[in-house]
């Protein structure tokens, strides 16, 4: 039942991944559920970028060597997690934007449809007992220079994907009547 699904996401992050690489097909079964998420006017706006093997080493050093050229004053913790998470990644998906050339729909509408192919991504994640985590790093501003970007297109984060042996702690919610006014 999709209650249930939707009901057991949940972030799982890059220390918690064992060393089990994430297949090609599993990785392309996830990027045709996010095709299929809806979208304004057809602009279908995502775009995504696979990182694995070597690459991942390459996107932790490019983001490392970012952080200590842009932030006065590093952080050593942030440091090696910048190196550490590709790394651990069994692979990563880039989350791009691409912004409608006629830009016939507000910005925030394209971000949103995006958003909902990454959430299609996730429920798949969970329904296949795959850990997934979307992190937004200030560094993504400078993805362009580690990959090529359209002009109009945009990196909105890092969708990390790797197996895990730990079972996954269920998180409290707040129920929905506390967040709904009813008019």
């Amino acid at each position: 039942m999709i209650e249930e699904l939707i009901r057991r996401r949940r972030s799982i992050y890059p220390k918690q991944y064992n060393d089990k690489p994430v297949e090609r097909e599993v990785i392309e079964r996830l990027l045709q559920a996010a095709v299929h998420a809806p979208t304004h006017k057809r602009t279908e706006p995502w775009r995504f970028k696979v990182i694995q093997g070597e690459s991942r080493r390459r996107l932790g050093e490019f983001l490392q060597a970012k952080y200590l050229e842009t932030d006065p004053s590093p952080k050593q913790f942030k440091v090696k997690k910048l190196m550490e998470n590709p790394v651990r990644a069994g692979a990563i998906i880039a989350i791009c934007m691409q912004r409608d050339p006629e830009q016939r729909l507000p910005e925030w509408e394209e971000i949103a449809a995006t958003a909902m192919a990454v959430q299609n991504m996730w429920l798949c994640c969970t329904e296949l007992e795959l850990g997934a985590y979307w992190s937004s790093p200030g560094l993504i501003r400078y993805m362009g220079e580690f990959f090529e970007l359209a002009e109009g297109e945009r990196c909105l984060g890092f969708f990390y994907l790797g197996y895990y042996d730990e079972p996954v702690v269920e998180v409290p919610r707040v129920q929905a009547e506390a967040r709904t006014q009813w008019l």
